[in-house]
């Protein structure tokens, strides 16, 4: 079965030729490529996020293997919800869902459910999509929705993806999607992502979880970002480096009531 995109002509264009133009406008011509163990990028519309997601993923060595996590925004499906066997479609053409990942993370973490209700209309694993379509001829791809702030649950799943990775016989390259904080004035809302950002460059999964709930920052995608940063430090990371960060300030001119974006790479 094929999901049909939820927010083109909205998070971006739903014509081929300008979503391509777009993106390439937000990419950035850079050698060598980082080996990176994960990415995490933003999932806001193109016109506010796309260029940190796009410095990103000019960063880092891609391969042709993902397993992409979100955060669940609208609270529907299972916890841990594994996009079954198909493909995505999004303006670009369809991207074929990787059925051995699937089965892998099926296998080594019971959490995982296989659930298309979760990803209907769930915007944050959609976006990342067109971005490797347009630097690559063929890939594929896992999805698992989050919809759980569990620590032992999203370490779980960590140590599995890192088992999944491990046992796969070519690269995999695990992306956590998220934004960082939302609607607080611009001030603010840097010194909340500046405490997020430490824990993410140390790969301290745990500290991010804490860090998050103590200080009330509303990283929508910290959840997923705490199983990708376990997975990581199973597959011997030794640092997560800040590619990017901006706000949606920086594009409306508003810093009175932002959303903070931030692109990192975990070597």
């Amino acid at each position: 079965m094929i999901r049909e995109p939820a927010v083109a002509g909205l998070f971006y264009s739903s014509d081929p030729r300008a979503l391509r133009k777009t993106i390439a406008a937000c990419l950035e011509a850079r050698e060598p490529r980082l080996s990176a163990k994960a990415i995490i990028g933003p999932h806001a519309g193109y016109t506010y996020s796309g260029a940190v997601a796009g410095s990103v993923y000019s960063r880092v060595h891609l391969p042709q293997r993902y397993i992409i996590l979100g955060p669940n925004h609208t609270g529907r499906g299972a916890p841990m919800s594994l996009h079954p066997a198909g493909g995505w479609r999004t303006p670009l053409g369809v991207v074929p869902v990787d059925p051995d990942l699937n089965e892998s993370l099926i296998r080594r973490c019971p959490l995982v459910r296989q659930d298309r209700a979760a990803h209907l209309n769930e915007h944050s694993i959609e976006v990342h999509l067109p971005f490797l379509q347009a630097l690559l001829d063929e890939f594929s791809f896992a999805a698992v929705c989050v919809g759980t702030s569990e620590l032992a649950a999203l370490e779980s799943l960590g140590h599995a993806l890192a088992a999944v990775v491990q046992a796969a016989p070519e690269p995999v390259l695990l992306i956590a999607s998220s934004d960082m904080t939302h609607f607080e004035p611009a001030e603010a809302a840097a010194d909340k992502d500046r405490k997020a950002i430490e824990r993410i460059i140390a790969v301290d999964p745990a500290g991010l979880h804490q860090t998050v709930h103590d200080h009330d920052i509303s990283m929508c995608g910290y959840a997923p970002a705490v199983s990708v940063l376990t997975a990581c430090r199973d597959l011997g990371a030794s640092e997560g480096r800040l590619i990017s960060y901006a706000n949606s300030g920086d594009v409306s001119g508003d810093y009175s009531r932002v959303v903070g974006y931030a692109g990192f790479a975990i070597l």
